[in-house]
């Protein structure tokens, strides 16, 4: 395995997500994080690429289609999730007034289970922007949430 940064393949890549947590008061933040553990490997007799393995874990795919002007209310994600938007642009607004918007190619990390409601709010609020549906991929994976930012790399 080929493990070196080359003018070939460049520097060791860093990935920006967001990351939707859950703190030990129960209310939820966006923190912007990066994927760093990348490794160069072949696959078969293919050129080495950048690779960031993530831990085994069994998963649920899920597409999802929120029409225009859908708005999900305060609500907490079903399970520890990658959220990648394929197509369309949306938004999402944690407990503490953070709000980010995404469009294609971006994704975010919702691991906000275990929030305490506060005025009204739980969780997290999310909508459409513009006049396109948002077409959303999520990898929901059957782990428990970790209340910690930032802790996937």
């Amino acid at each position: 395995m080929v493990d070196e940064e080359s003018p070939e393949t460049g520097p060791r890549p860093h990935v920006g997500y967001w990351h939707l947590w859950t703190d030990a008061e129960g209310v939820s933040h966006q923190t912007e994080c990066a994927l760093t553990d990348y490794h160069l490997k072949q696959v078969g007799e293919a050129a080495a690429q950048w690779n960031d393995k993530q831990e085994r874990s069994e998963a649920t795919v899920v597409f999802t289609v929120q029409p225009v002007g859908w708005v999900g209310d305060w609500h907490e994600n079903p399970a520890p999730q990658w959220i990648v938007v394929l197509k369309g642009r949306w938004w999402i607004e944690s407990m503490d007034g953070v709000r980010i918007e995404q469009g294609p190619g971006e994704f975010s990390f919702g691991e906000d289970q275990g929030c305490v409601e506060r005025d009204g709010r739980r969780g997290h609020k999310s909508g459409t922007i513009g006049d396109e549906p948002a077409v959303l991929m999520t990898v929901q994976l059957h782990v428990d949430p970790i209340r910690t930012p930032c802790h996937i790399d």
